[in-house]
């Protein structure tokens, strides 16, 4: 399970990037496309973590992955705010720093403190 979340959250990056610079673009079709796209990816997202977080359920490492379950939601709603606002054209830089910081924390505990990171124990 931890390869398709990291996938599905690979995608939702990628497609993070492609709306806004589809609504910079100006291009509305393609930008919407990728957002409806992006909310469908935050399911497989949340389908995927939700059953890593299930594996730690009894473990010694349920505080940390209850935090890392937190952040991942945050990711998320980061995620939404930024492509709501650049459609809505509303200043992002403040999520842009929430996501990047919140993606840093995620990445640190789920690689570094975790056992299920990229290769599971």
């Amino acid at each position: 399970m931890p390869h398709l979340h990291i996938t599905s959250w690979v995608i939702a990056f990628v497609l993070i990037g492609l709306v806004t610079t589809f609504t910079r673009s100006g291009n509305e079709k393609a930008a919407k496309i990728s957002h409806m796209i992006l909310r469908a990816d935050y399911l497989l997202i949340l389908y995927s973590g939700g059953s890593l977080f299930a594996e730690y359920m009894g473990s010694s490492q349920l505080g940390l992955a209850v935090i890392k379950l937190l952040v991942g939601l945050w990711i998320i709603v980061a995620m939404e705010m930024v492509s709501v606002k650049y459609k809505k054209k509303k200043p992002v830089a403040a999520w842009w720093g929430q996501l990047l910081i919140a993606a840093i924390i995620a990445l640190v505990l789920g690689f570094g403190f975790l056992p299920l990171g990229l290769l599971p124990a």
